[in-house]
């Protein structure tokens, strides 16, 4: 009896998990959800239109924002650069005005500082006067010239006269020995045969006297024929001296061509040396080389300089450009001529301009102590290449723009 009215009792249902209620209450949920989103969509029919518009608008705007910055390439480590031209002194000298002051505007030629120019003043009036004495050399040792070959030809002209005219008196000496030696022996002959006459008592006593006395008289005739003979010879060797002396006439001309040529050369080495007075004088001036703002002024008035010592630097604010330090991986579609956007943030314009040039190594590759990487402890770094962009002309009349400056440059890739 008591089984069966267990028996006929309905089971009680056990309680489900906890897990298997949130499970049920979440897909009662999410059922709940599809079934108001398909109510919302039959009482909004044309709903599911205007979101299907919604998505293909952003996906354009998205494809586009993706499309504009694919084709740039942007990066903040750039600044302004420009060339600084330092003004040093030429001379040394004591600085006697100083015109300019710092973060003035000048043009190329402007007066910048005045040293002293005595000094310099003397220099040139020597040298002036230096150049006049070495060109009276000059013209004194070229006159000297024709003279010199005018007087030596006419001295071997002479010197050959001579010569011919001691030779002829030596055959003139030599025809009055011949006549002298011939009357000689024909007073010798006359002598022998009075001789024997005279022995014979056929003539008498003074006319062989007289014939002795012809004979002495012979003989000294053939004397002096032969000292006019040997004058005569005597003469004809000096005037040979001569003729020999006069035939240096070309390396005398020669000689004095050079000493000529000399002269010249020290009138230009006095003309150099004028020159150079000249140029000192001028840098006595110190004049703006270039067109620029000055700025580091290192002179007053009253200071002593010195050669090469720097007094001023103009910065040339008129060639201005970018150097723009992109990373390596930025540079893949980066060309020389791509069009470039630089904004500047002391003005905060944007000024366009183009790639003029790429660098050539890294910046790590040009710092002091460049990084060596042949250890086996290495770390992969993103390298950094100088990229130059040109600013393009007529966009900045009032000169706003500075070396130095920090600016963002964006390049045009495509």
């Amino acid at each position: 009896m008591a089984d069966t009215d267990l028996r006929s009792k309905p089971a009680v249902a056990e309680p489900e998990p906890a897990e298997e209620q949130r499970w049920r209450g979440e897909e009662h949920g999410e059922g709940s959800r599809r079934q108001r989103a398909r109510s919302f969509f039959r009482e909004h029919p044309h709903a599911k239109w205007w979101l299907l518009g919604i998505i293909i608008i952003v996906a354009v705007i998205a494809t586009l924002v993706w499309r504009y910055y694919a084709v740039r390439e942007t990066t903040d480590d750039a600044q302004i650069d420009g060339h600084i031209a330092p003004v040093s002194a030429r001379v040394s000298g004591t600085a006697v005005n100083v015109y300019v002051e710092d973060n003035v505007y000048v043009r190329a030629g402007d007066l910048l500082a005045q040293l002293d120019p005595k000094d310099y003043q003397v220099a040139v009036t020597r040298a002036e006067s230096e150049l006049a004495d070495a060109e009276a050399n000059a013209r004194a040792a070229g006159t000297g010239v024709p003279v010199m070959y005018t007087s030596t030809s006419s001295t071997l002209q002479t010197a050959e006269a001579n010569l011919s005219a001691a030779q002829k008196e030596v055959d003139a000496a030599e025809a009055r020995l011949r006549d002298a030696e011939a009357r000689h022996n024909l007073a010798v002959q006359d002598l022998q045969r009075f001789k024997q006459l005279v022995s014979k008592q056929e003539i008498p006593q003074q006319r062989y006297d007289n014939a002795v006395t012809a004979e002495q008289q012979a003989a000294a005739g053939v004397d002096a024929a032969q000292a006019e003979v040997l004058s005569a010879q005597s003469h004809v060797r000096q005037a040979e001296a001569q003729v020999a002396g006069a035939k240096t006439v070309p390396q005398q001309v020669a000689i004095t061509r050079s000493r000529a040529g000399a002269a010249e050369a020290q009138v230009q080495r006095a003309r150099a040396a004028l020159e150079q007075a000249q140029l000192n004088l001028q840098y006595t001036t110190v004049r703006a080389p270039v067109s620029g703002i000055v700025d580091k002024r290192s002179v007053e008035p009253g200071q002593t300089v010195q050669p090469g010592q720097p007094l001023f630097a103009i910065v040339m604010i008129d060639d201005l450009w970018v150097t723009a330090n992109y990373k390596e991986t930025q540079l893949r579609d980066m060309r020389p001529g791509q069009s470039a956007t630089i904004s500047v943030d002391a003005t905060g314009k944007k000024y366009k301009g183009h790639v003029e040039s790429i660098g050539g190594a890294t910046g790590a590759r040009f710092s002091l102590l460049p990084p060596e990487n042949a250890t086996g402890n290495f770390v992969k770094v993103v390298q950094r290449i100088p990229v130059r962009i040109a600013i393009d002309p007529n966009q900045d009349p009032q000169h706003a723009l500075r070396p130095g400056m920090s600016v963002e440059p964006t390049v045009i890739t495509k």
